[in-house]
């Protein structure tokens, strides 16, 4: 009975506070709840400011071993002995960006650089280091520093030597030479036939005989005749004699103009020699540097590469007449044959297969977001647009 009471006056309690409201301020404690307590006087510790792992003033201070390969004019000799390049002063631009410090590592060839990079003697190499898949599977690269190509070079005198033969077989497996042969065959071919149909009932014409053989054969002699301004014959039939007409006025034309075409392609092809393109690498000796991303594109065109340590090499044997021609990255090649190259060596054709170089890590290198950034950065102050320019500009490059 007595907790019936105690549950009974609780009840009572209960819905006579409801009925009077909330309860006074005077009445409620003092103590405030967390949702009261003001914003002043809760003490949060500050959040922690986001800091990249790999920034540029992380290697200030650092000696890097910079592995880098002669091959003007990325990276050459003064005659002062002092080292300069468009990859070298790119690079002395990095180290001014992070502050680091760098102890040079001068290879020789192509492979050294590869090896001393991947066996870790180098923390990074930088020259003219091409892009590739390949590449890709045992290194790491940078962001592109440079957008390049292949060319081919020959010897300066290789045009004045080319035989006549090889022009006439080049001018005539030409794109325009082939288009021109082809309207010459449709412009005998389809006056031939309309002359036929016309005269092949004519018994005094000799143009045509009534049958298709022999008589398409004797109107293509008369229209090949015709076209060269030599007609035996004449059609007899009215539709034939104006067909004739028409067909000798637009010949004369065609014909000049042929003429003229041909002249032009074939002192145009005398003047480049027998090597144009990668169109006429097969077949020819070609010199590539060893490990070069020229020698698998030569070798997949169907040349036959003679691979050199060094490109310096590769100019002696084209001098010698040893190789056809060579090919190798553009910017090389130009400017050799703009300086020590000049009056030997002549580049042949446009650029082709376009690829980018790289400055090259070790696989999983933490340089390679520092060197990232700090490229990013002289690209946006304008650095390395005055750095291009002064290398590879018309009037830049010089030693």
């Amino acid at each position: 009975m007595k907790t019936m009471r105690k549950l009974a006056a609780s009840l009572i309690l209960s819905v006579a506070l409801a009925t009077l409201g909330p309860m006074p301020s005077w009445a409620q404690t003092a103590t405030p709840t967390p949702a009261q307590t003001p914003a002043a006087t809760v003490q949060t510790p500050p959040a922690a400011a986001a800091v990249p792992s790999d920034k540029p003033s992380d290697l200030a201070g650092k000696t890097l071993k910079v592995a880098m390969r002669i091959l003007p004019p990325f990276v050459f000799r003064k005659d002062d002995g002092t080292m300069t390049g468009f990859s070298f002063e790119l690079w002395k631009q990095i180290e001014l960006a992070t502050g680091l410090k760098t102890e040079l590592q001068v290879v020789t060839t192509l492979p050294d650089l590869l090896s001393a990079v991947k066996s870790q003697q180098a923390d990074l190499g930088i020259a003219a280091i091409s892009i590739t898949a390949k590449r890709e599977l045992e290194f790491d690269f940078s962001q592109p520093m440079f957008d390049s190509g292949l060319l081919i070079a020959v010897r300066a005198d290789s045009a004045s030597n080319a035989g006549a033969f090889s022009a006439i077989q080049r001018m005539m497996t030409s794109g325009p030479i082939l288009n021109l042969l082809g309207i010459l065959a449709l412009l005998i071919l389809i006056p031939a036939h309309l002359v036929w149909l016309s005269e092949r009932h004519k018994e005094a014409s000799k143009i045509a005989s009534r049958a298709y053989f022999p008589g398409i054969l004797q109107s293509i002699w008369w229209a090949t005749g015709a076209a060269g301004g030599q007609q035996q014959d004449y059609p007899h039939s009215v539709l034939g004699k104006i067909i004739s007409a028409i067909y000798v006025f637009i010949s004369v034309i065609f014909v000049a103009y042929f003429t003229a075409a041909v002249a032009s392609a074939m002192t145009v092809a005398q003047l480049k020699g027998d090597i144009g393109g990668p169109q006429d690498l097969p077949g020819r000796k070609v010199g590539v540097v060893i490990k070069s991303t020229a020698g698998d594109v030569v070798r997949g065109i169907g040349a036959k590469t003679t691979e050199f340590p060094q490109i310096v090499e590769a100019y002696e044997a084209l001098y010698k007449k040893q190789i056809d021609a060579i090919v190798y990255d553009a910017p090389v090649l130009l400017y050799y044959s703009a300086h020590d190259g000049q009056n030997k060596l002549e580049i042949a054709g446009t650029m082709f297969h376009r690829e980018s170089y790289g400055i090259l890590f070790a696989q999983g290198s933490p340089l390679r977001k520092p060197v990232n950034e700090a490229l990013l950065k002289l690209r946006e102050n304008g650095l390395y647009d005055a750095l291009y320019t002064k290398w590879f500009s018309a009037s830049g490059g010089s030693n």
